[in-house]
C-alpha cells in the first residue's frame, strides 16, 4: 500500500463529536510517549503530520487523520503518571466509549518492545478482546535495541500478553522496520470491511 497523502482532519475531545465516516477506520492505541505520533508519520511518509513531543502526555484529544483509503484515528496516550486522577478519568471514559461504540476495522496496539507491557497495555489488550475489535500489536522502538535482542523481545512481550509471536510487529519509526508488514494487516481490514459492506448491500 502507497499512501499518496495523508492530511489532518479533526481533533475531538466528547463521544458526540467523533468523526463520521464510510472509510475504514483505522485506531492507534498506546501509552504516553510510546511512539504513535512517530508512527503516524512513517505511515504518512510525512515528518510532522501528528505532533511529536518528548514531554509524555501531550496526545489528550483523539485525532482524526485522512490516508486516502481509510481514516486513522489517534488515540490519547494512556498511563502517564504526572497527569490529575480527574484527568485520567477522562482519557479513559473518551478511550473506552470510543472502543464500545465505534466501528474499528483495526486498532493497531502500541507497546515498547525495551520494557515488559503495563497494566494498562494488558487492559487496552483486554478491551480489544472484550470489545471483539480486530487488532495487531506492534513493538515499538526496536532501533534502540541490539538486532539479537528483537526476537527474544517480542517473544517476552507474547508470552506476558498471552498472544503468538506472529501476531506482534517489531518497528521502527527511525529506520522503517515493520513498516510493510503494519500495511499489509492494514489492507486485511479494508477488504474485510469492503466485503461486510457488499454483504450488507446485497442482503
Amino acid at each position: 500500500m502507497k499512501i499518496k497523502e495523508a492530511t489532518f482532519i479533526t481533533s475531538v475531545a466528547n463521544q458526540k463529536n467523533f468523526y463520521k465516516t464510510d472509510k475504514p477506520i483505522i485506531a492507534v492505541a498506546g501509552k504516553s510517549n510510546v511512539g504513535k505520533s512517530s508512527l503516524i508519520n512513517m505511515l504518512a511518509n510525512r515528518k510532522k503530520l501528528a505532533k511529536t513531543s518528548v514531554t509524555p502526555g501531550r496526545t489528550r484529544l483523539i485525532n482524526y487523520f485522512d490516508f486516502g483509503a481509510f481514516v486513522l484515528a489517534d488515540l490519547p496516550g494512556y498511563g502517564f503518571a504526572k497527569v490529575s486522577k480527574e484527568e485520567k478519568k477522562k482519557w479513559a471514559a473518551l478511550m473506552e466509549s470510543f472502543l464500545a461504540t465505534e466501528k474499528l476495522d483495526l486498532v493497531i496496539s502500541l507497546v515498547d518492545i525495551r520494557h515488559k507491557p503495563t497494566d494498562d497495555d494488558v487492559m487496552m489488550i483486554n478491551y480489544l478482546y472484550h470489545y471483539r475489535i480486530p487488532f495487531i500489536i506492534v513493538a515499538t522502538k526496536s532501533d534502540k535495541l541490539p538486532k539479537t535482542r528483537v526476537k527474544p523481545a517480542v517473544k517476552d512481550i507474547a508470552d506476558y500478553l498471552k498472544v503468538g509471536t506472529m501476531d506482534i510487529i517489531a518497528s521502527s519509526s527511525e529506520t522503517g522496520v515493520g513498516k510493510e508488514q503494519i500495511f499489509i494487516e492494514i489492507e486485511k481490514a479494508i477488504l474485510s470491511a469492503d466485503k461486510a459492506s457488499e454483504e450488507i448491500e446485497e442482503v
